[in-house]
């Protein structure tokens, strides 16, 4: 199965995170694909059968400014990606508030634009938390692999 990894980040830990699922869904026998600055003709080249968007939150709940433009053009060219599988990570710091995680939430919104169906709920990972996202994040990939197999 092709997966797609697409990635926000402010200060690239939203970037390593990807990276790091990359690296595991490709060991788990995935086709898995990462490219930080993808744009929309990057991932129709691909092909995805499955997405996995990795994210964090900036401003007042906005996504990253390099994840900004890949999001608009999904939306403006609503690609035939109905009913395919996909999973959220998010990254944010629960001390803002209202807005943490809100990145992620927007992925959500564009997933159900989409008719992306979610198969894991999306994982939520606090900054206030923890220092080590990369491993925190592995239970859930475990989970969101397994699921795609199902």
């Amino acid at each position: 199965m092709k997966i797609a990894i697409l990635s926000g980040s402010v200060y690239g830990t939203a970037e390593e995170v990807a990276r790091h699922a990359e690296h595991l869904l490709k060991a788990a026998g995935f086709e898995a694909w990462h490219k930080p600055r993808a744009e929309l003709a990057d991932l129709l080249a691909f092909a995805p059968e499955a997405f996995l968007v990795v994210t964090s939150t900036t401003g007042m709940g906005e996504l990253p400014d390099n994840l900004q433009p890949l999001y608009y053009a999904i939306r403006d060219h609503l690609p035939a990606w109905h009913g395919l599988p996909g999973g959220v990570i998010a990254l944010g710091d629960s001390s803002y508030g209202d807005t943490f995680c809100a990145g992620g939430e927007q992925v959500r919104e564009l997933y159900a634009e989409l008719g992306i169906r979610e198969v894991v709920d999306m994982l939520r990972l606090d900054a206030s938390e923890t220092v080590t996202p990369e491993t925190d994040a592995e239970p859930w990939l475990i989970g969101f692999g397994n699921a795609l197999r199902a």
